[in-house]
């Protein structure tokens, strides 16, 4: 296959990029490539504003075609949470005819190494940016997310992941040389000579299973981990959210194709309706690699069933504050009011559980009763979400009818401390948007436990009573040893105190952030700086991203030669 992007256009064009990405996973500071203004694009052949609705609007009612081998037939069954039916029809794919044509791609692939297959990959990525408005569009109408959430989010964010999962890859490929001239003495005799050379040998097809709330950001780091250690990638997404990773998949084998190899490498793989094809490939024995966000039920059974392929999963957890006193009160009810209500709660990394002591807390307003913390946190949630218009650009819409049951189901449980309430969205009248409903429970009572043990997905968080703010660390503690949770907060002006929630934090492999007040929340997470899960608690298997989600995606095969 002739390339029409040479190694040295590559080079050229990534090489700097790379060097930089492989510097700050080291430092850990602040850097991104991609813009999060929705106005830095509309120049040097990226699309603005409106060339990215229109390029969206035009895939609706269309057959989404990739030219990939197999397809016996199409599907497409995406209907906004906004509203509208997208009408796009996807390839169907016989496994049987997919599958080897993915493996044919393979050896050409491997022999490209590490660096060719980290410049193809950041192409990809390079012209994913240059569609971030149309992927915008994309992630907003599958995953109900608020539009300027969609654009970061699904677009500079996701690209920042995937971007992030690259240099990791390099970074453990490139650690073994690629050949070595090795020579042991024999005292008298001639020395003992031998050349060997190293390979990084991918396991096999990956297979992306793709989640309905943020495609592109849970998608793109197990993606490009894999692509770019060797393995060619079949992409599952969910049947709510397939248009964001068909324009993933389409990218991805536009540029393989271009850089000469084979465009098979990555593939998508739609289901019909009730198809339930997921645990069909998970299973196969071409399936070596599985990366999977979503429910824990389904997460524990490839975790158990899929015995052939290494599997990375983010599944669910209880995420937990603890709230002991604070030295900035409205800074701290300011904060979690907006973490409670971004993206109406549908965020794996979204408190649910805010543990106060019943006789109160310390504050730099006074002393606060537990039923003043909770009445103060319930007020400045609706003062947040006062303003209709701010409402709808922070809450987007909910994902499925599910967390609408939930939300609704919640108010059962307990006091309510906040009620929630329907908004409407001018733009978007068929839209189910929610504000955030709060629950009083008592965490000494029984009959409360099953609720504030168990993940309730969506916009809702208990206010849990604890006898002292030790209690709280203790049911902190069990609250991810037995549920997971892939955020722990924290408030507290005692340093011992905070020695002792870090202390458990440490011990149970949870994510802590101390005493947020400012424009960083708890539920948000920065690429090259920011650890994404631990794979330490039940919540999660694996971290986004670090050298162990990508070290164990290739193997390292040695071929030793008579010097």
């Amino acid at each position: 296959m002739a390339a029409e992007l040479t190694t040295s256009q590559l080079s050229e064009k990534h090489r700097t990029t790379l060097d930089q990405a492989l510097d700050v996973i080291r430092t850990r500071a602040y850097w991104s490539p991609h813009p999060e203004h929705p106005k830095a694009y509309g120049e040097n052949g990226s699309l603005g504003a409106a060339e990215g609705l229109a390029a969206f609007q035009a895939l609706q009612g269309s057959r989404f075609a990739l030219d990939q081998p197999g397809t016996d037939g199409w599907t497409g069954t995406e209907v906004s949470p906004y509203g509208p039916d997208l009408g796009i029809e996807y390839p169907h794919a016989d496994l049987d005819v997919l599958l080897p044509a993915m493996r044919a791609g393979m050896g050409a692939w491997r022999e490209a190494g590490p660096e060719n297959r980290a410049l193809v990959c950041l192409e990809i990525l390079s012209r994913i940016s240059a569609r971030t408005h149309e992927f915008a569009h994309a992630v907003m109408h599958t995953s109900g997310q608020a539009f300027m959430m969609a654009f970061q989010a699904g677009g500079p964010h996701a690209q920042d992941r995937g971007l992030e999962a690259v240099a990791y890859a390099y970074a453990e490929q490139t650690r073994t040389p690629g050949a070595a001239e090795w020579s042991k003495p024999q005292g008298k005799r001639d020395p003992l000579n031998l050349s060997k050379s190293f390979t990084a040998v991918p396991r096999g097809i990956a297979l992306l299973i793709g989640c309905n709330t943020f495609p592109t950001w849970n998608g793109y780091p197990g993606l490009f981990a894999s692509l770019a250690t060797g393995n060619p990638v079949l992409v599952k997404p969910h049947p709510r959210a397939v248009l964001p990773l068909a324009l993933t998949v389409q990218v991805a084998r536009e540029v393989l194709g271009e850089a000469g190899f084979d465009p098979n490498l990555v593939a998508l793989a739609a289901e019909r309706p009730g198809e339930g094809i997921a645990k069909t490939l998970a299973t196969r024995p071409e399936i070596r690699i599985i990366d999977y966000t979503g429910s824990t039920s389904f997460g524990d059974w490839l975790e158990a069933n899929a015995r052939q392929a290494q599997v990375y999963t983010e599944k669910a957890g209880v995420n937990t504050v603890v709230i002991d006193s604070t030295d900035d009160y409205k800074g701290m009810l300011s904060n979690l009011a907006f973490s409670l209500s971004l993206y109406s709660g549908q965020m794996c990394t979204t408190p649910q559980n805010l543990l106060i002591p019943r006789d109160g807390i310390t504050t730099d307003a006074g002393e606060k009763s537990y039923d003043e913390v909770v009445a103060d946190l319930a007020a400045s949630v609706a003062g947040l979400l006062g303003d209709d218009a701010r409402a709808n650009a922070l809450l987007g819409a909910l994902v499925n009818p599910d967390v609408k049951a939930r939300l609704e189901a919640a108010a059962e449980l307990g006091e309510v401390a906040l009620p929630s309430r329907e908004i409407t969205n001018p733009d978007f009248p068929e839209a189910v948007v929610r504000t955030p409903v709060m629950v009083k429970l008592d965490g000494a009572k029984p009959d409360a436990e099953a609720a504030y043990m168990s993940e309730c997905f969506g916009p809702v968080s208990f206010a849990v009573a604890v006898n002292s703010t030790e209690d709280g660390l203790e049911l902190l503690r069990r609250t991810v040893r037995e549920k997971g949770a892939m955020t722990v907060g924290a408030y507290t002006t005692s340093q011992v105190t905070e020695a002792a929630v870090e202390e458990v934090c440490l011990e149970e492999s949870a994510q802590l952030s101390l005493n947020l007040t400012g424009g960083v929340y708890v539920n948000q997470t920065a690429a090259f700086s920011d650890f994404h899960g631990s794979g330490g608690n039940p919540a999660a298997n694996a971290a986004l991203c670090d050298a162990a989600f990508v070290a164990n995606r290739f193997r390292m095969v040695e071929v030793r030669r008579q010097a």
